[in-house]
Parts: C-alpha cells; structure tokens; sequence
C-alpha cells in the first residue's frame, strides 16, 4: 500500500503557502467580496489562495488533477487534489478567525474517488489537523511537532456533546424535527461551524456532528482526518466517506444514534 508521506509532506507546504497568503489579508480593511451565482461570498483572499495552490500543484505534481471550489475541475486521473481555499469565507471577511484552508489528495478506487491526504489549517487560530491513509491522525504546529488525535469514547447520547453549524439548512430540508430531538437527547449542543467541529470530533473534545448540505471540498479532508483519528464520516444516508452531499462525524460509537436521529425528514 502507498504511505502517502510525500504527499502529506507536499500537502503542509501546499498549506503554509496558502497561510501566507491568507493571513496577510486577514482583516484588511480594502479586501475585496463578491457574492457568487448561490449567494455566498467569495473573497479576493479565497481566489488568490486557490490559484496559488494550483500553481504549486501544475509544477509539483502535472499529472495530477485539481478540484477547487473556486475554479472547478483540471486534469485527468486516479489522482486528484481538493481544495477549499478559505472554508468559512463568511467568518473571514468580518473578522472572525474560524476559518480554514482545507486540503485534500484523494485517489480513485472502489466506490469512486476517496481521500488518502487531508491537511486543515487554520492560522488565525494557529492550529493545524492533517492525515495520511494508514499512518493516524495529528495535530501540531509541524510534522516534527505533533500530537496524535483520538475520538472520545463516549458511548451514551445523554452524555455527548453535539456541534452544527446552523438551523437554516436543517429546517430547508425538512429534518428541523429530528435534529431538536437530538439536541434534547445529548448532553451539549454548540454551533462552532465549518471545518471545526470535525476537528473537534478527530481530537475527542466532541463526541459528534453534521452539517445538511456540503460541496466535496469542504469534507475531503475532514473525512480522512476523522477516520485516521478513530471515528467514522458518512452522508446523513450512512454511505462512507465525503460523496452524499452533507456530512455526519462521530467517534463511531454514537454514529448509528445520530442518523438515526438526522436522516429522517418531517
């Protein structure tokens, strides 16, 4: 089997690029937003990043291809990077520091594409989260400085603590009910949103989480570090892995619990 560590490697680099990139105009009181065709905001900040990734990559790794949330599909192959350049544009662009570039290598296999690599970093947080197929999932400021996550063993809903990110989408497709039953059942709910509560759920601070609907590049990498950590990724319909278009997180010992409570609709 591959190791990966090249990649994973190739990936940190990728990330402390994009950092640069970001950080610098963090808070900038000239940056640029646009809204996109589905109303969400893109940032002068985001395209940079993205293109700066991309050129690495074009240099790096020609044969690969490129997914990114700003500038769509390149290349061919069994191959391919995914890329959310700044995950939480919302938070970035009013200065909130809970956002992220999230990058992911996945590779073609059964049951299509599936993430091998997943770095997120989040430098006006000063954290960072990565994963490589078979080698676990760290936390650290490097490679060389890094501490191992593991999911909680938490094993009762009346003692978990749940994350989300917000209720809108929940009431848009009709799962409102299901989902404020579990908030009722478990022991702790917070909307700390986006990449985070993924992050929380590999290192064992929370026990679970989901998230409605969700593009490719916002989960890819999410889903190895989640898995490389102990716990289990799936759609809201128990399929594994980052491909049902929304997103469920869990230690995996609460994981049958919480579709049981979110994949239903009123």
């Amino acid at each position: 089997m591959p190791d990966y560590l090249d990649d994973l490697r190739f990936a940190h680099v990728l990330a402390d690029a994009a950092d640069a990139a970001t950080t610098d105009r963090f808070k900038a009181l000239d940056l640029k937003v646009e809204t996109k065709p589905d109303m969400t905001p893109v940032s002068e900040a985001d395209k940079a990043a993205e293109e700066l990734i991309r050129g690495h990559l074009q240099r790096a790794r020609p044969r690969d291809a490129i997914l990114g949330e700003e500038y769509g599909l390149e290349g061919t192959g069994p191959r391919r990077w995914v890329i959310d350049p700044i995950d939480g544009t919302k938070n970035y662009v009013r200065g909130v520091p809970v956002w992220a570039t999230l990058i992911a290598l996945m590779e073609a296999g059964e049951g299509g594409y599936q993430p091998v690599v997943g770095v997120v970093s989040a430098p006006a947080l000063g954290r960072r989260w990565w994963a490589a197929k078979g080698h676990g999932a760290f936390s650290g400021r490097s490679l060389a400085s890094a501490s191992r996550l593991r999911v909680s063993r938490v094993s009762r809903l009346a003692d978990a603590s749940f994350a989300y990110s917000s209720l809108s989408g929940w009431e848009e497709q009709g799962r409102l009910d299901g989902f404020l039953d579990l908030t009722r059942a478990v022991w702790r709910t917070r909307a700390y949103g986006d990449f985070w509560p993924y992050m929380m759920v590999a290192e064992g601070s929370v026990d679970m989480c989901a998230e409605p609907e969700l593009s490719l590049w916002d989960m890819a990498a999410n889903a190895i570090i989640v898995t490389e950590a102990g716990g289990t990724f799936t759609g809201l319909d128990g399929r594994p892995g980052p491909h049902s278009g929304n997103g469920a997180a869990s230690n995996g010992l609460l994981h049958d619990e919480l579709l049981g409570y979110l994949d239903q609709r009123g």
